[in-house]
């Protein structure tokens, strides 16, 4: 018997009847099965090993260039995927499939964070960054082949947010388990950064989930588990659930949406702005492998797609080459004058 085919058979004989079985992935495509690895194994694994994947080492989560001890969103990906496989082992769920999802959730988003996905939902009227981490597994990895993942994990992907639910629990999990994630990492930061102090939190927060990030996710996540014993669903109690949401409009109001962060988002919409108006009108400056997808895409999209995949560091170095004159050229100048 092959190392996948034993653990197939303990996932039919160990694992929740409501959880995901890796005997069943289906994929858009086949693929020769492994040896080895279970089909969403595999899929973490191309995660992993992805361009996109490694590039969300310098993707902003909240703060533009924070320094070393501050998460990016490689960063959240990670913890978003250990919250998540707690939770999923917790309940016999299929741990294999709810890694991938949380490694792959990220995949699509801008440089910059939310700021830079903002920017391009203002310029084209409509982008979601779960819409296109979806796009990059499917179509714009290796080389435009795409990862060919199973289907369960490209919706967990696809549905970490927004109106629609995962079919999975694997993947609702992932839902909640992000929220825990950059809930608390998030304050963790802005108390590291000076914004926020453990009494500012309210009361209810602070009662129901306490004030040291570490003891929170452990309510949040020991809430869920208990919550969801033997249901088809993943759900939290009402005063757990009702505490989260206003510890996120508390962090909503006082970090995300600060007055202190605004300049330097604003600073990063204008970035992401002024290098899709380059691009629209000079398209031959993009690489050679977007001017090869242009003819099947169309040119916004495949603007779209280069300034989305590219990292908050990269994306200005850019803007500087393209709209910031050389101190040679500036120093030059003066002595003419």
């Amino acid at each position: 018997m092959k190392v996948r085919e034993r653990i197939e058979e303990q996932e039919m004989k160990l694992l929740s009847p409501f959880a995901a079985k890796s005997r069943d992935a289906v994929r858009d495509t086949d693929d020769p099965p492994c040896d080895f690895r279970t089909a969403f194994q595999r899929d973490r694994d191309r995660i992993i090993h992805s361009k996109a994947f490694r590039r969300l080492k310098h993707k902003t989560q909240v703060y533009f260039a924070p320094g070393d001890h501050y998460r990016m969103r490689m960063t959240h990906s990670l913890e978003v995927a250990q919250i998540s496989r707690t939770i999923a082992r917790g309940l016999m769920l299929n741990e294999d499939l709810t890694e991938a999802i949380a490694l792959g959730h990220d995949v699509g988003h801008t440089p910059f964070g939310h700021a830079g996905e903002y920017a391009l939902r203002e310029i084209i009227g409509s982008f979601e960054h779960n819409e296109q981490s979806l796009r990059v597994v499917e179509y714009l990895e290796r080389g435009g082949r795409g990862l060919n993942l199973t289907v369960d994990v490209k919706d967990g992907i696809a549905n970490h947010t927004g109106g629609n639910k995962p079919v999975t629990l694997e993947g609702n999990i992932i839902r909640i388990g992000d929220r825990i994630a950059y809930l608390c990492h998030d304050y963790d930061d802005s108390i590291r950064a000076g914004m926020l102090q453990p009494k500012d939190l309210p009361e209810r927060v602070a009662n129901v989930l306490g004030t040291n990030p570490s003891s929170m996710i452990t309510v949040m996540v020991s809430d869920v588990i208990n919550s969801s014993q033997g249901l088809p669903e993943i759900k939290m109690s009402a005063p757990v659930r009702q505490a989260m949401d206003e510890f996120r409009e508390f962090m909503f109001e006082k970090v995300y949406h600060s007055p202190e962060i605004m300049p330097d988002r604003k600073k990063a919409q204008y970035v992401v702005l002024k290098l899709y108006d380059y691009f629209m009108n000079n398209p031959g400056r993009l690489p050679q492998e977007f001017l090869d997808r242009e003819e099947r895409w169309g040119l916004q999209t495949t603007v779209v797609d280069y300034i989305a995949g590219l990292t908050d560091i990269y994306a200005i170095n850019l803007f500087e080459a393209l709209f910031v004159p050389a101190r040679g050229a500036r120093m030059s100048f003066s002595l003419q004058g």
